[in-house]
């Protein structure tokens, strides 16, 4: 199984499902090209930077196919790389690109990005005593999720310094900006299932949704999750990893 975070979040994002998700696969969770912690990313970014880099993760760890799992930007990568034959199943965890042609709230959405960019670039230094208060643990992660008092307040910091490190977090969403995000579902010859928060600010349901729900996974396993966020691996990890792992099968000859 292979686990794709979402933009300028890291790897760890997975961490309070990883558990679960090891007793029935062997799990690769890496981190995307220009990401903290990532492989750099040469030359501009194009529509399929991300889904060539982890296609090279997935050669270099001996993975033809995989069980595919993404949150947001993550998840439009695991969708991009079923189309290339990749997956054997995908959970799609709130994935990015589904909104119409012309939808206002990409770009506010974008911009939302550009100054949380800019604000964590300034408070990385910080994170540690930010996130010793309920009340700094609560605005680090208002975004991604609707329950946050279990995740760990180290984790958080963490993730904010992820944002920080996203070395290449400005040209991604310059680029974000005019990608048509496209997705070759007629390709896709695997399960697909998606889930959504309703409660989900950064994509919200079902606006982001729309080119999924229309034209490219009219006929994937649909899940709605109420008052869950855009995270739901952060939000409610235990339901999210049944949501996973019952998908996939699991069992040891599940790689």
């Amino acid at each position: 199984m292979v686990c794709l975070h979402g933009f300028t979040d890291t790897w760890r994002t997975w961490e309070l499902v990883l558990p679960a998700l090891e007793r029935e696969h062997q799990v690769l969770a890496p981190a995307l090209p220009g990401h903290a912690g990532g492989p750099p990313i040469e030359g501009p970014v194009t529509a399929t930077t991300m889904a060539d880099g982890v296609e090279r993760i997935m050669d270099d760890a001996g993975l033809q196919t995989a069980h595919l799992v993404g949150n947001s930007l993550g998840g439009h990568v695991a969708l991009q790389l079923a189309a290339r034959g990749r997956a054997r199943t995908v959970v799609a965890l709130a994935p990015a690109g589904g909104w119409a042609r012309g939808a206002a709230f990409a770009d506010e959405m974008l911009d939302r990005f550009t100054g949380m960019v800019e604000a964590m670039r300034a408070a990385a230094p910080q994170a540690p005593a930010f996130v010793a208060t309920l009340e700094g643990r609560r605005r680090a992660t208002e975004v991604s999720c609707v329950r946050f008092e279990h995740i760990p307040a180290e984790l958080i910091a963490h993730q904010m310094l992820g944002v920080a490190a996203c070395r290449r977090a400005d040209d991604l969403i310059t680029a974000a900006r005019r990608l048509d995000w496209d997705l070759d579902a007629a390709a896709f010859t695997c399960p697909v299932r998606v889930v959504w928060g309703t409660e989900d600010r950064l994509l919200p349901w079902p606006d982001a949704a729309q080119r999924y729900l229309r034209e490219w996974l009219p006929h994937a396993d649909w899940v709605v999750l109420d008052d869950v966020g855009h995270a739901p691996q952060l939000d409610v990890p235990t339901e999210t990893a049944a949501l996973i792992t019952g998908f996939t099968g699991g069992g040891a000859g599940h790689p």
